[in-house]
């Protein structure tokens, strides 16, 4: 059965939350946070096989940075919906670490890397943005988009790192155990919202309608 579709207006029913992963960047894999690189030519590949064939979506709402506004815009005009920039969903800061090669980092470095990854919170990387400032702004993006936007089935555009922790406030996952969750490059979760409770219906699935 098709996911059901709830006058934005007039709100009631369940609120769907599609989180999808940007696109690979231009530049290969790098600790990017907050550097502003644009989609590689996959990148746009990737986003638009991701989404192609449907747009059940009331509204786009996406991070700031090039490699998704650009990809949500497009698919706004394409589909005619509606887009929001939320400054809040940028990615993590890397400080220090923006723009460097993890393979480089893990040979300079191992133990600051590798402890960064295993607990984010008390390691994080030189100059970086703290985890539980990373946490609040993202909560409080989280909050005010469930708030104002109530029965709609919305599409978040945004970063591993804020997809991470959207899915981990859901599922109660600690701020230490978040980059055990796997995201690949356009990867979309499902989240459903219903009587304010919050459930993940599917991770790194397809954006296609539900069937029996």
């Amino acid at each position: 059965m098709s996911v059901p579709r709830v006058d934005p207006e007039t709100g009631g029913g369940p609120t769907t939350i599609d989180l999808i992963r940007h696109g690979e960047p231009e530049g290969g894999v790098l600790f990017r946070g907050w550097r502003d690189d644009p989609l590689s030519d996959r990148g746009w590949r990737q986003m638009r096989e991701a989404t192609a064939g449907h747009a059940p979506w009331d509204r786009i709402i996406s991070s700031p940075l090039l490699r998704c506004a650009q990809f949500a815009a497009e698919l706004s005009h394409k589909a005619g919906i509606p887009m929001t920039i939320d400054e809040r969903l940028k990615e993590i800061g890397f400080g220090d670490w923006e723009g460097r090669s993890p393979e480089i980092l893990y040979r300079e470095s191992p133990q600051l890397v590798g402890a960064f990854w295993n607990n984010p919170v008390d390691c994080p990387p030189p100059g970086g943005e703290p985890m539980t400032r990373f946490q609040s702004r993202v909560a409080s993006a989280w909050r005010d988009i469930q708030s104002l936007h109530e029965g709609q089935h919305l599409l978040i555009v945004a970063h591993g790192g804020v997809n991470r922790m959207i899915i981990g406030q859901v599922l109660e996952i600690s701020l230490r155990h978040l980059f055990r969750i796997e995201l690949p490059y356009a990867g979309i979760s499902r989240i459903r919202i219903e009587q304010g409770c919050p459930r993940l219906v599917f991770h790194c699935g397809s954006a296609a309608p539900e069937n029996d």
